[in-house]
């Protein structure tokens, strides 16, 4: 069955296209959060376990809504290992760093999506694509605050 939502086909692959991008960027993200969460030690123990869970958590969700929105425009969604790693700007983290660089590889990954997230709004904009543009509008608001909280835990 066709789809006929007002946006042009190649627009919609377009966008679809960033928001694979996104998703793969958030899903190696939500990753390297919820390892960091099982990893840490240290005197920050407490304080950065409960705050990594409250995001990895924030990201699991935000997962659902970016490839729905995909799978809304008639775009298949990447959903495995492999498909992210290729699409993904964020690196992966193998091993276990000291809790000030985990929070700065946190820190760069958040603005990292919430770049994406950007250059996938303008596209959106373009195309009179609002629900993207909100969708991506929240993430960048949700993804600069967070990246402004772990900033401060550098200062």
């Amino acid at each position: 069955m066709g789809i006929d939502i007002g946006i042009a086909k190649k627009d919609r692959e377009a966008i679809a296209k960033g928001l694979s991008r996104l998703l793969a960027d958030t899903y190696t993200l939500y990753l390297k959060t919820h390892g960091f969460h099982w990893n840490i030690t240290g005197t920050m123990f407490n304080t950065l376990h409960l705050m990594f869970e409250t995001q990895y958590n924030e990201l699991w969700l935000a997962l659902d809504q970016i490839a729905e929105r995909i799978r809304s425009l008639d775009v298949v969604a990447p959903g495995s290992s492999a498909q992210f790693g290729k699409l993904s700007s964020i690196k992966e983290e193998t091993g276990v760093p000291e809790w000030r660089d985990m929070v700065q590889q946190l820190v760069d990954g958040h603005e990292t999506v919430a770049r994406t997230a950007r250059e996938v709004f303008q596209l959106a904009d373009k195309a009179s694509d609002q629900p993207t543009a909100d969708l991506t509008t929240q993430r960048m608001q949700a993804h600069e605050k967070t990246a402004w909280m772990l900033r401060s835990l550098l200062a």
